[in-house]
């Protein structure tokens, strides 16, 4: 079976971020929260079948434990989330791949420690569909 780059992953986050940025009513959120408010409030994905389904999507399991491993050594010094779940997986995949899609938005990077607002959220969203050409 052939995977498809994990660039395919990060641009079905960027999508799924943008959508979670026009759906939810971020006005006075700080931006410094708002990669936590879009993907470490609720689950990305449900089911172990589901789980397993999206993370082949986009790469094997093993590379996709491994990404998860050096992100929480990197981040945390050790390593979190149970491999053994393929929700916690596809959950945490979502959740390091959610960070690099916000990290792409430059006047996220502007703004941050201070309270969003409309305008700002606008700002992001054309900043994701012009790096991810969407």
């Amino acid at each position: 079976m052939a995977y498809l780059n994990l660039n395919d992953l990060e641009i079905e986050i960027a999508e799924e971020t943008i959508e979670k940025l026009q759906d939810l009513d971020l006005d006075g959120t700080y931006s410094n929260d708002l990669h936590h408010e879009l993907w470490n409030t609720d689950y990305h994905i449900i089911g172990f079948v589901r789980a397993e389904k999206w993370i082949s999507k986009f790469t094997n399991p093993f590379q996709a434990m491994k990404i998860i491993q050096d992100y929480e050594n990197d981040n945390f010094g050790e390593t979190y989330t149970d491999c053994s779940s393929p929700e916690k997986v596809a959950n945490m995949l979502a959740y390091i791949y959610g960070e690099e899609v916000l990290h792409r938005s430059e006047t996220l990077q502007k703004v941050w420690n201070k309270r969003l607002d409309e305008d700002i959220v606008q700002e992001i969203i054309m900043d994701l569909k012009h790096e991810y050409e969407l």
